[in-house]
């Protein structure tokens, strides 16, 4: 008996369903050009921000007789591509939100969690933007007297890519709903020596991740590390920079839905995916890796289509109908 897996959707027809929000930083103030968020009104205490439908905590400290960041998100407009240092941590690589925008936001912390809020709560996400910050990129490029030049340690590793030090830098998220933990992850690295000559690189751009394999959650968690730690944990400057973090809502006042299903099957797959549609409109069939990248994509018109899945490697994958019907599901290649 072969197995299969439905893919079920909707359709609305009253009030548009399945709406979309970029939490995109641009309506927040700050007090001029050049400057990020900081309030030292409650220290020790979360004194975070709402942007879209997401919370982004922030915690910042007094002790010690000084001012300084514990953990969150601080939404900033900064421009400092060049400055390196401590100074400088609330500027992005790019010098520029996604798009040309003036702001997004930086993260600082190992560990940082964003909660979904109003009809985005217990949703699937779609995804963000993620960059390095400027403080980060120019310690793994240069060091910093504490943490390490990523690719060898002669001064030579980015600049000719001939690093020989396979270092990394990442972050990984997870999903969460109802304060349990979905198995599923994506993994972003920031920096990467590991491969061949040529090969290693430090991200400046703006890249998207896809966030749809965590499913349906209610809040979404980072978590950094590095190869480059000491005792104490990891030495590499513990930042990063988003921005449009996109997510899904419920449909609000919906009148009435018609179910749109299709079914995959075999799951797990070996090498051949076989889908059945329940109507022969035109639809774009999409697999998408853990990674957020797309390996598959095929424009069909028949209600049937197999998939040659052999050359993929083993692990989890999305698949994703846009068209008439637009739906997601998982399904593993053995």
């Amino acid at each position: 008996m072969r197995k299969f897996t439905l893919l079920v959707t909707a359709l609305a027809f009253a009030i548009v369903a399945n709406a979309q929000t970029a939490s995109s930083f641009e309506a927040l103030t700050l007090v001029g050009t050049d400057t990020a968020y900081i309030n030292y009104s409650n220290p020790g205490n979360d004194v975070g921000f709402t942007n879209g439908l997401v919370y982004y905590p922030c915690v910042y400290d007094t002790g010690f007789g000084a001012q300084y960041w514990s953990y969150g998100f601080a939404y900033s407009n900064m421009t400092d591509t060049v400055t390196s240092g401590y100074m400088n941590q609330y500027s992005a690589k790019t010098g520029i939100g996604y798009g040309g925008s003036a702001k997004y936001a930086v993260a600082y912390g190992i560990v940082n969690s964003l909660k979904l809020q109003g009809a985005a709560a217990g949703q699937s996400v779609n995804g963000f933007y993620i960059t390095n910050s400027t403080y980060a990129y120019n310690s793994m490029r240069d060091g910093d007297g504490f943490a390490k030049q990523f690719g060898d340690t002669t001064g030579t590793g980015l600049t000719t890519g001939q690093g020989t030090a396979p270092d990394w830098c990442k972050v990984l998220i997870h999903g969460y709903k109802a304060g349990v933990v979905n198995l599923d992850t994506v993994e972003f690295y920031l920096a990467d020596f590991r491969g061949a000559t040529g090969t290693d690189h430090i991200v400046n751009t703006w890249q998207w991740v896809n966030l749809l394999p965590l499913g349906h959650v209610d809040s979404v968690t980072f978590t950094m590390s590095s190869s480059d730690n000491n005792a104490f944990g990891m030495k590499t400057p513990a930042y990063f920079c988003i921005d449009n973090f996109t997510t899904n809502e419920t449909g609000v006042g919906v009148a009435s839905v018609q179910p749109v299903a299709a079914r995959i099957y075999p799951n797990p797959a070996t090498t051949v995916l076989n889908i059945d549609l329940m109507d022969d409109n035109s639809q774009i069939v999409s697999i998408i890796d853990m990674k957020g990248s797309v390996v598959f994509s095929e424009n069909i018109t028949s209600k049937h289509i197999e998939i040659n899945t052999s050359s993929l490697p083993s692990g989890a994958y999305i698949l994703k109908l846009s068209g008439t019907s637009n739906a997601t599901m998982r399904f593993i290649k053995e």
